[in-house]
């Protein structure tokens, strides 16, 4: 084989990035909905280094989650630093956090340029202090966009990439990071998951859809999970187990596979999340033989408010109550059972204490769980002044019937994320409107204000954290935080039994 005819096979497979990562990805090969995007930004970066400034200088490219974002960019910059190898050239790829994202991002690219068919090329990569790749003269650079990291003073020539943008803090990228395309007019990709709408993220999408309805030029590529499911059936089955999982008003299926925006900052619980958390069961005074029931126990300080123990909700009260929840624990099918499905949580009784020492509510919660509805677990909020109480219980009832919950900002977030996912998927249901019954009625008008005044706000970063609370101090949320704990008892084996015989 002559040198030219190399030479001319090299200049075919570089005139496209499809045809180079057909060729040598065969078994990554770009699927359809990769195929435009990377063609798009890669002409872009191509003429702009020529100088031709007709082409769009931003791009937004948002995936489903796990459907290929970060292997599309790991061609595209294989492409791209084997393209400008001798003309010379910087790629700068921002992430959240340099460990570990931006580690396993350039893993990923130096494992495309040594493959069996880059190195017969003669591609020869090499990594310099860790964080860059170099091909002959062109450089891709990896830097965190965390809050406190140092990463002032790179420049990219080529192409300025904010990935999981959705996790990068917008004052902090247009202060930093944006710069580093000003001297040279690079082109700019932002890659991501949708989140909350005021994510950079999202900012940057809707300045996308202005500029493509005013020149009618594509510059935003989404790419949801349906799309995907045409060309990976797999893919499409797995979303819809988790949509049967988590619901399909659950926000991560909402923003993760449907790419719909979350408000970020509002009602927790919108009339439709209501509607699907009542149930048209009636409530009960005691258990039925042969069904399954826990208690969900949201522990107040004992005596915050003077007066009889144990008298009704206060609303004028500064303080929350203790708040015990009673559900009906209602087994998967044992074909779900397989699967790994959760329990149905069916409201069945609630209980409000106001001024009562622990020593007092020890006592009852011990007879309710044990004679009154035969618990078979008890989750307790062992938060500060609960721990004692929790303590108490475990001693009575047993470590395995009683399952201590501590809340943080980490694990109520997690707590808020985990009921959703039980509301969503019609896991939880409280019992029907019963005048008849007016204890039940009154504490459950109590706990579906509770429900209705609840707000939220997701806070920037990878790991989603929620705050979620009652902001009406005259409103409390002990009810439904007691009812939330259910949550908790997703994590217990809840499969079937069955006996066997010798």
């Amino acid at each position: 084989m002559t040198e030219q005819v190399v030479a001319a096979g090299l200049r075919r497979l570089l005139a496209d990035p499809v045809t180079f990562a057909q060729a040598l990805f065969p078994t990554r090969r770009p699927r359809r909905y990769q195929v435009t995007p990377m063609r798009a930004v890669a002409t872009a970066v191509v003429a702009r280094a020529r100088g031709d400034r007709d082409h769009p200088a931003d791009f937004g490219i948002v995936f489903a989650r796990q459907s290929g974002k970060d292997e599309a960019l790991a061609q595209l910059i294989a492409y791209l630093l084997t393209l400008f190898q001798r003309a010379g050239g910087s790629v700068v790829v921002a992430l959240p956090t340099l460990r570990p994202q931006g580690m396993l991002a350039r893993d990923r690219l130096v494992e495309r340029l040594t493959g069996e068919r880059a190195r017969a090329l003669g591609l020869r990569p090499r990594v310099q202090d860790g964080t860059i790749v170099r091909v002959g003269r062109a450089a891709c650079h990896f830097v965190s966009a965390g809050p406190q990291s140092n990463a002032r003073g790179q420049t990219a020539s080529l192409l300025l990439v904010a990935n999981e943008c959705q996790d990068i803090l917008a004052d902090r990228w247009d202060s930093v990071f944006a710069p580093m395309a000003a001297s040279t007019d690079a082109v700019t990709l932002y890659l991501g998951t949708v989140w909350t709408a005021d994510t950079l993220l999202a900012r940057q999408m809707r300045h996308l859809a202005a500029l493509e309805a005013a020149d009618g030029r594509q510059r935003l590529f989404r790419v949801p999970w349906e799309v995907v499911a045409r060309e990976l059936p797999s893919y499409g089955r797995y979303v819809e187990r988790q949509i049967a999982l988590l619901g399909a008003d659950h926000p991560f299926i909402r923003t993760e596979y449907e790419l719909r925006e979350l408000d970020g900052q509002g009602g927790l619980f919108p009339p439709s999340r209501q509607e699907q958390m009542q149930g048209d069961h009636p409530p009960l005074t005691r258990a039925v033989p042969g069904e399954e029931y826990a208690l969900l126990l949201d522990v107040a300080g004992e005596e915050e408010e003077p007066g009889d123990p144990g008298r009704g909700y206060d609303p004028a009260a500064r303080r929350d109550s203790t708040a015990l929840t009673v559900v009906r624990v209602v087994r998967p099918a044992p074909g779900d059972a397989a699967g790994g499905a959760h329990p149905r949580y069916e409201v069945v009784r609630r209980y409000l204490w106001t001024g009562v020492k622990h020593t007092a509510l020890h006592a009852q919660i011990v007879d309710l769980a044990r004679h009154v509805w035969r618990a078979r677990h008890v989750v307790v909020d062992a938060t500060g002044v609960g721990a004692g109480l929790t303590s108490f219980l475990r001693a009575s009832l047993g470590d395995r019937v009683v399952l201590p919950f501590v809340f943080s900002l980490a694990s109520k977030s997690q707590l808020g994320w985990s009921f959703l996912a039980a509301v969503d998927s019609g896991r939880f249901k409280d019992h029907a409107p019963t005048p008849a019954d007016p204890e039940a009625h009154a504490l459950a008008a109590l706990f579906w204000r509770q429900v209705r005044a609840c707000t939220y706000a997701v806070r920037p970063g990878p790991n989603r954290v929620m705050s979620w609370s009652v902001p009406d101090p005259r409103t409390h949320d002990d009810l439904l935080i007691s009812a939330a704990l259910c949550a908790v008892l997703d994590e217990q084996d809840w499969r079937p039994r069955h006996a066997r015989g010798r």
